[in-house]
């Protein structure tokens, strides 16, 4: 073996552009042997400079790629430009909202049929759980309601986590980190897929009737993101169909947009907050953003949030539109505050940061612990089976153990349970249990004063709070938000509580609901840090904008809090799966850094007339994705080559493909088009996959590249600072940066990884 194929091999990059090796490896070789690539060979003493930066990347992520969100302005898309009337424009905008509507109406759809089981075996589920506690609770046997319960959970959640492990596990928990990624720039294998969705529906309907600590609202934004993937493509590589449409928008960047507005609707759909999901992409999700893509992100939420509340309402027989989302927290009186309660709902914030930042660190290692111990597909679905049947116990121990009696007459849920109570009263903290969790967080805000004894909430919040904890991260759909809400509503009533205890004239302003939302905002706010789209989506939720205050002041505390100790949940889930995700701002350590300091280098080169051969060599031998085209190389080799342009993996392969060959161009130059990329995105075909004669490669046949080259691809001087690097790198979602001399000659490549310490 060479060791210019060495070089190539000791690199485990999936996204890295150029050859990697250890100074260990070149300081053993005792010559200058030629390479393959063409790549120099320096010998190097002990104490002497290494020829160039060692930028070792570790393998965990070399399943991840980058987008290409720069636009590839070759000859044949300048060519195709030409072609475009002024009608066209006009029509492919048009088009562009037509898909947005479509998003919206099939967001809605698909949230209103998950809405619609749940609620539907959930209502069966409970009745009959009920009716076996009133049979039993006469006969003194009630092992035989706990024995129900366990059953009831386990059945729907041991088939969501079969789907989820062994079919499709990228549906795996609510979707959102992921859909951050792919916004931020980063390919999440298989995240946008058919397949996922219908795993996830599945999923997350038979989790949240199995009982599970958790809810549908986070997976509705994964939902959301793989509807308007799908259908802003006009084919689909799943069921292998191709309509023939929609071709002008297949490409990363147009597909990212649409990709926003999917989660953005998800977001609208689950909430009935059209603005906040808009803030939610905003905030949390895209890292790029233009006037256009908002107003039509906002009208793919609207149109979300109006289907969803049409459909809903008409199937719950209502004569007015109150199903703005799935989680329809009910309507809320005025919500009155004084604003020497502001200090206390500003500590409320604290305890939520704290708490928040506890629930995250406890979940953070006990996912890593997962990673390591239950890789078997049997084994986790083994362990979601084994948390539905805990979920199940803790709520018979707390069901039978409390004897918390309230009159029938303030009854809230549609299960009361009598248990232990006199007639005509029902067991508080059955009621709890005896409901979807969305359900109990409704009660919660809702419940007049006295509708819980002191015990009964703290109880429930200490079991749910490491039941939640346990949950998040199992091999099943599901969402973080139900939970997190429904923990801080327990907490925040058991605060309104306490302070009527401790000082009874407080009753007059203390109302439990209004402290119920204060907490739920704080322990929400804890775990996943946002602050702007999470205010809005809580205003939009419950209608009270004069409440804003008080709910910004909560969140801002709880952020603050929370990020002393960690990180949001969302992004502890991607660091920890060592995604190549750009943050907003550079490491510290790279302030004082310049672009020779990170770059990767030597860099693998072609020459504007390659030999196939040499194609076939690069793509086999290597895992990049971009080649810088070169020429005038030092005596006519590929090393220290004049920068004049940028050609890509993808476009090789299809080079290769089609048989775009120098020697043949007479029979293809005049008719080839942007189109044949076009029809092969985005699943482009592997190397070995390509079938070349042997005449092509052992011959002198060559590939052109200034037809498909990119020829003005970014570059930079070496001594440009890193921190301007990074502005230029995110604010344009670049995904290749040359790095050239002050002749224009190659020097190095930078990518995102190379921004990332642990990367």
């Amino acid at each position: 073996m060479t060791m210019g194929r060495r070089l190539i091999e000791d690199d485990s990059d999936g996204d890295g552009e150029t050859v990697q090796t250890g100074v260990r490896n070149r300081r053993h070789s005792s010559e200058n042997h030629p390479t393959d690539y063409n790549i120099p060979v320096t010998s190097i003493d002990e104490d002497m400079e290494p020829a160039f930066n060692v930028n070792h990347r570790s393998k965990e992520a070399s399943q991840y790629e980058s987008l290409d969100y720069d636009v590839c302005e070759n000859v044949l898309w300048r060519r195709d430009q030409t072609k475009i009337e002024p009608k066209f424009t006009v029509k492919k905008d048009f088009s562009r909202w037509v898909i947005s509507l479509q998003i919206g109406v099939f967001t809605a759809l698909v949230a209103c049929c998950i809405n619609i089981v749940i609620e539907e075996v959930s209502r069966v589920k409970y009745g009959f759980l009920k009716r076996q506690v009133d049979v039993n609770v006469i006969r003194g046997d009630l092992s035989i309601p706990y024995l129900w319960w366990s059953l009831l959970n386990l059945g729907p959640v041991v088939i969501g986590a079969t789907l989820v492990a062994y079919v499709e596990p990228v549906a795996a928990g609510s979707g959102i980190p992921q859909v951050k990624c792919y916004l931020n720039g980063v390919k999440v294998p298989r995240i946008v897929r058919i397949k996922t969705l219908a795993v996830k529906a599945v999923g997350v309907a038979t989790s949240v009737i199995g009982g599970l600590a958790g809810g549908k609202e986070g997976p509705m934004i994964h939902s959301g993101a793989v509807i308007a993937a799908g259908i802003s493509q006009g084919k689909s590589t799943t069921f292998r169909r191709d309509l023939k449409i929609l071709k002008h928008f297949r490409d990363d960047h147009e597909k990212r947009d649409f990709v926003v507005s999917g989660a953005a609707a998800g977001v609208a759909a689950a909430f009935g907050a059209p603005i906040g999901g808009t803030l939610f992409s905003l905030e949390e999700a895209a890292s790029f953003w233009n006037q256009s893509l908002i107003w039509r992100t906002f009208f793919a939420s609207i149109i979300s949030s109006f289907t969803l509340n049409i459909i809903l309402s008409a199937y719950h027989g209502l004569s007015s539109f109150r199903y703005r989302g799935l989680f329809n927290l009910g309507e809320f009186a005025p919500l009155p505050f004084e604003y020497f309660e502001l200090p206390i709902f500003m500590l409320m914030g604290v305890f939520g940061g704290c708490t928040g930042a506890v629930w995250n660190a406890l979940n953070s290692r006990l996912n890593k612990f997962r990673s390591h111990a239950i890789k078997p597909r049997w084994a986790k679905v083994l362990e979601a089976a084994f948390v539905a049947v805990l979920g199940a116990t803790f709520a018979c121990i707390m069901a039978y153990t409390i004897n918390d009696c309230k009159p029938l007459g303030n009854d809230p849920t549609e299960h009361p349970v009598q248990l232990f109570c006199q007639d005509n009263e029902y067991n508080a903290a059955a009621a709890l249990w005896f409901q979807t969790p969305e359900a109990t967080v409704k009660a919660l805000f809702h419940d007049p004063p006295g509708s819980h004894k002191i015990l009964t909430l703290a109880v429930f919040v200490i079991i749910y709070y490491p039941l939640s904890c346990i949950t998040y991260g199992l091999s099943v759909s599901l969402g973080i938000f139900i939970p997190t809400l429904l923990i801080g509503a327990a907490w925040g009533r058991l605060t309104a509580s306490f302070m009527v205890l401790a000082f009874p004239a407080s009753s007059a302003f203390v109302a439990p609901g209004k402290y119920a939302l204060i907490g739920a905002a704080a322990q929400l706010g804890g775990v996943v840090r946002m602050t702007l789209s999470l205010s809005v989506i809580i205003l939009e939720t419950t209608g009270n904008i004069g409440f804003i205050l008080p709910i910004m002041l909560t969140l801002m505390c709880a952020k603050w809090c929370g990020d002393y100790f960690n990180e949001g949940i969302y992004d502890t889930q991607i660091k920890s799966s060592r995604v190549p995700m750009l943050p907003w701002h550079v490491e510290p350590e790279y302030q004082q850094l310049s672009a020779r300091h990170i770059m990767a280098r030597p860099v693998v080169c072609v020459r504007v007339e390659e030999k196939v051969q040499y194609l076939l060599d690069i793509l086999k031998n290597t895992t990049h994705n971009g080649f810088p085209v070169i020429e005038d190389g030092d005596d006519g080799s590929r090393v220290n080559g004049r920068l004049i342009g940028l050609i890509l993996r993808s476009q090789l392969v299809v080079i290769l493909k089609r048989s775009f060959y120098q020697e043949s161009s007479r029979f293809w130059e005049s008719t080839v088009s942007i189109e044949a990329f076009r029809e092969e995105y985005p699943r482009y075909p592997a190397v070995d996959e390509l079938h070349v004669n042997e005449d092509k490669c052992s011959g002198d046949f060559s590939v052109n590249m200034s037809m498909f080259m990119n020829p003005s691809p970014y570059s930079v001087e070496e001594g440009t600072s890193v921190p301007r690097l990074f502005q230029l790198f995110r604010a344009l979602g670049l995904r290749h940066l040359m790095v050239v001399s002050s002749e224009n000659r190659v020097r190095g490549i930078i990518t995102r990884k190379d921004f990332l310490k642990h990367h």
